[in-house]
């Protein structure tokens, strides 16, 4: 039968071949298996086998890919056919009666087809002749079937059971036991041919004893009756009880004759032979449509060949089997990938018949059926959606398959994406929601519901699971990055769970649970959870007296970095107790015990995460103070000092931080500790191998520049190192654009900007100042006055860089012999108020009117040569005013008693200094800009002309600021706005000789 679906030629006469020699297996059966073996049945059997080999040698000739065959060999080989069906038909004729014994059904099956057999006649193109024509199976619509099982039966009789005849006016009864399949009746492909019909004209034909005749349908469970006519049990019982309520005498309905009991006899051979009968047209229906499935030839062909398997299979289990041995159930894969929906939604639900027992889930797991059905979740169509559902739950409910289904890209996504989309598809929400469920017994699949936002099953197994369950969990939960809002889900489920896994669980226990609760502590509403369940005591002993030696992991790094965690998320340090004493995180007891680690010789990690803990606690006053305190108390600077050094950058960065913050209490002990420490300071600003800048780099250079300016050792050593010139070069990269942008490049700026000020807070050390000038400093801060990066701070301290170099510029600048006159600038083009006795203009250098003497920008650092008076002035617009007070406090310097003031206000009144100071009164409210401001204008009242008194006197503002000021400032601000308001006559003079 397999080897005919390869045939070219003839192959109907083929198929009713292979019919014939279907319907011979049951008599070789009983030749080979029973007890009453007749004498000739090694002769029959050899006759039989003889035959078929010639049958299979007929049919490899006429197979796909056999040479060419010429008519006449066609019809030799098919009058070959002929005399092989005849003497097998021939052989079966000759089993003895006693074979049989009492099967009488049987002996009557086999002498039938014996009698057809050997008056088989096949002609060529498919014209069958015989005696006994083969049951057709017509293309009869279902409403034509059921009205032709309306008419009456033949009433069984004595004589040999006859087979049902093709014949249209008779009822074939192949189509009740079929029905279902309407092989070539689509509506929407009624044309199209279909090879399903011809290949099921070859079924086993039906005899009329199956039929009872009262439902006209095959029997299940025949009995026989006291007139020997045998029914259907339940369709007899209740044909007697119709009759009992209507009449008293019973009778057969179909012989008629008189009944005296009820008795029903069940008709164990015609059961056994319906049932067998039935076995075996089902696996040749199983086989017919494999077929169909293999040649496919068009869709109406697969999807009747599909769902006459799903009838097979709701049948009965075996049939299941039967399918999975054949190769259907791999076969049923291929079709997920077909063109047509139909096709793929009904392969789909027949595969949900056949993976509900272990071996159907054993082949699928083989196939790409998996990968296909999860491709059809996201299906624009609900049908397919839905079909391809109910597929994968059902294959969930195997753990043979669970990690094949997780481990497929998308599923789990697609699936919780379904889960939680109820209002848009309840069915795909309850399935997808049940799949899940089941998956949950694979613990990789736990974890990859996590990892897509499906956190409930990890923390249910977590908190509810056995110790084995909730290590796994807890490893898993510490191996993925949690987003914020999962990291409250998670503390708020599991932070008992995990805080007691740290206290009493075993070592690997402990380490995931650490693991995780570093993650979730990273996260302020969760770390509050964290502290809420009692975590900091468990921590503060984890890190000061817990000792366990038999550990193969250190827990004080994980119980410090979750301190520094909850610490950094702005929790009130006051109000964290550390044990049952009463001592909090602030007190001595636990900051000196921080310390304490600190000194000793601890992994990088741990002393990273030390760092950090008291660098979080120098963020409130009271215990910013202790911190100090217990810094010089155990001497831990030098030890602090000692990690800028260190390999690992999280630590260098904390150190850093910590070292800058106590700049301010501690700093000329920090730049003592710089200076003695090996590669130090000059590694905190060489150490720059990328054109990146990172935060390490820029807050290293910004330790330097916070460190106290007049730290001389410190300045010197960095000038010994020859660091300005690298500090420029820098400042020049980042100006141009040639070092890359990143968010640390403003802070970075800042911080060489910072380092060069400080520079000119020690000028009097003639090698800072040999620098200063080699360097031209003033030029460089007066460039950075408008080239800041957008950086407020870099013009502040550019301001205060000129405010230091300006104050030396009266010492510097000395009275010069007769030189090369050198290009003027504006200003000194303007302001040229020096002698001009001897003659020549240009023959003799120009005195600056400030200074006294021979000035320029490089040698006395003078801000009027430097041009750096305009860009100041222009600096008291900004709108920051620590930068305003920072160029106030720069041009003050040219109102100082020790230069020439009423040539300064003069050189000032030209560029309209007068006017800026007045509008920053109107645009900053704070006492240091007011005092510099108010100072100002009192050097203008007392020192300057009519036009500058007229301009102050007429001003709107002042007056008010003035009067505010001597209300609220401070004593030195208010003396100087009680010094104006007499200027202009608000307050009364006293005279110096009155007495009070």
């Amino acid at each position: 039968m397999s080897s005919v679906v390869a045939v070219d030629v003839e192959l109907e006469n083929f198929m009713e071949l292979g019919s014939y020699l279907h319907r011979t297996s049951p008599a070789i059966m009983e030749l080979w298996t029973t007890e009453n073996a007749p004498p000739n049945a090694t002769e029959i059997l050899q006759s039989l086998s003889t035959n078929v080999e010639h049958a299979k040698g007929l049919v490899a000739k006429c197979s796909s890919g056999a040479r060419s065959i010429m008519d006449d060999e066609l019809k030799n080989i098919i009058e070959q056919l002929e005399g092989v069906i005849n003497d097998i038909g021939e052989a079966l004729s000759k089993i003895p009666p006693s074979t049989f014994h009492n099967h009488e059904y049987a002996e009557t099956a086999i002498r039938s087809l014996s009698r057809e057999m050997r008056n088989a006649r096949f002609q060529e193109n498919g014209i069958q002749q015989s005696d006994m024509v083969e049951t057709k199976l017509e293309n009869l619509s279902v409403e034509e079937t059921e009205s032709r099982e309306e008419k009456s039966l033949v009433p069984i009789s004595n004589e040999e059971p006859r087979r049902l005849s093709s014949q249209r006016n008779e009822t074939p009864r192949l189509v009740d036991f079929l029905k279902g399949m309407n092989y070539g009746a689509h509506d929407n492909d009624s044309q199209s041919f279909s090879t399903l019909p011809q290949l099921a004209e070859y079924i086993e034909p039906l005899y009329e004893t199956f039929f009872c005749p009262l439902t006209k349908k095959i029997m299940d469970d025949p009995v026989t009756i006291e007139s020997g006519a045998t029914y259907e049990r339940r369709a007899i019982a209740e044909w007697f009880e119709k009759s009992k309520d209507g009449s008293e005498v019973l009778v057969c309905p179909t012989t008629g004759m008189k009944l005296h009991n009820r008795v029903l006899n069940t008709n164990i051979a015609l059961k056994t032979t319906i049932a067998e009968w039935k076995e075996r047209n089902e696996a040749t229906r199983i086989r017919v449509a494999r077929t169909a499935l293999s040649l496919a030839t068009s869709e109406a062909m697969v999807l009747d060949a599909i769902r006459d398997l799903q009838i097979l299979a709701q049948k009965r289990r075996y049939n299941k089997k039967q399918m999975h041995n054949v190769g259907i159930t791999k076969l049923l894969t291929l079709f997920l990938e077909h063109e047509d929906l139909k096709v793929r939604c009904e392969a789909l639900d027949i595969l949900r018949l056949l993976v509900e027992d272990e071996d159907g889930k054993v082949i699928i797991a083989k196939t790409k059926a998996i990968a296909e059905t999860i491709k059809m979740l996201s299906s624009n169509y609900s049908s397919e959606r839905h079909a391809s559902l109910a597929f994968l739950l059902e294959l969930s409910k195997s753990e043979l398959l669970l990690e094949n289904i997780g481990s497929t890209a998308g599923c789990i996504l697609m699936l919780i994406t379904m889960k939680y989309n109820e209002s848009t598809d309840a069915f795909a929400a309850e399935k997808a929601a049940e799949t899940l469920k089941n998956m949950e017994k694979c613990p990789k699949n736990i974890k990859r519901m996590a990892e897509n936002g499906l956190l409930e099953p990890l923390l249910n197994h977590l908190v509810d699971g056995s110790e084995e369950v909730q290590m796994e969990m807890v490893s898993y939960l510490g191996e993925f990055v949690l987003e914020h809002d999962m990291k409250t889900r998670v503390a708020e489920r599991t932070s008992e769970a995990l805080i007691k896994m740290v206290h009493s669980g075993n070592s690997l226990n402990r380490k995931a649970a650490f693991k995780a609760l570093v993650q979730i502590s990273s996260h302020q509403p969760s770390s509050k959870t964290l502290v809420d369940a009692g975590v900091v005591p468990i921590m503060i002993e984890e890190m000061f007296t817990r000792r366990i030696y038999n550990e193969p992991m250190d827990s004080k790094e994980e119980a410090a970095a979750v301190l520094a965690n909850i610490l950094e998320r702005g929790i009130d340090p006051e109000t964290l107790q550390v044990n049952k004493h009463g001592h909090t995180i602030t007190s001595h007891y636990s900051i000196y015990n921080v310390a304490h680690l600190l000194k000793c010789s601890m992994p990088d990690k741990l002393n990273a995460n030390l760092i950090k803990i008291l660098l979080s606690l120098t963020k409130l006053p009271k215990p910013f103070a202790t911190v100090v305190s217990v810094i010089k108390e155990t001497e831990v600077c030098h030890t602090v000092i000692e990690f800028l050094n260190s390999p690992m950058e999280e630590l260098t960065i904390a150190a850093v931080k910590l070292l800058t913050t106590l700049s301010t209490h501690m700093g000329h002990t920090i730049a003592e500790g710089l200076c003695k420490t090996q590669g130090q300071p000059e590694s905190l600003i060489t150490k720059f191998d990328t054109d990146r800048i990172t935060k390490k780099h820029a807050v290293s250079v910004n330790l330097l520049a916070n460190l106290p300016h007049q730290n001389l050792t410190l300045n010197l050593a960095l000038l010994e190192q020859d660091i300005v010139p690298i500090i420029l070069n820098r400042i020049r990269d980042i100006q141009r654009g040639e070092t890359r942008a990143t968010r640390y490049a403003s802070i970075y700026l800042e911080g060489l900007v910072g380092i060069l000020v400080r520079f000119t807070a020690t000028l009097y050390e003639p090698e800072i100042l040999h620098m200063a000038i080699e360097q031209n400093l003033t030029s460089v801060f007066t460039d950075l006055l408008v080239r800041t990066a957008g950086s407020d701070e870099v013009q502040r301290l550019a301001a205060v860089g000129l405010e230091n170099l300006s104050s030396q510029s009266i010492s510097l600048s000395k009275p010069p012999e007769i030189m090369r006159l050198k290009k003027k600038s504006f200003l000194a083009k303007c302001f040229s108020l020096g002698s001009q006795k001897d003659g020549k203009m240009g023959k003799r250098m120009r005195l600056c009117p400030v200074h006294r003497g021979a000035c320029s920008p490089a040698a006395t650092f003078c801000l009027l040569e430097s041009q750096a008076v305009e860009r100041l002035l222009g600096c008291l617009d900004h709108e920051n005013p620590k930068v305003v007070e920072a160029a106030l406090s720069a041009i003050c310097t040219l109102l100082d008693e020790k230069v020439d003031v009423e040539r300064s206000v003069e050189v000032l009144s030209e560029v309209d200094a007068v006017r800026h100071v007045l509008g920053v009164l109107r645009d900053h409210r704070e006492d240091g800009v007011w005092q510099k401001s108010f100072w100002v204008i009192e050097r203008f009242l007392t020192r300057g002309g009519d036009r500058d008194s007229s301009d102050i006197s007429n001003d709107r503002v002042l007056p008010s600021a003035l009067v505010n000021a001597f209300h609220r400032g401070d004593s030195s601000t208010k003396q100087v706005a009680e010094n104006i308001l007499r200027h202009l006559n608000r307050m009364p003079h006293f005279s110096d000789n009155m007495v009070l």
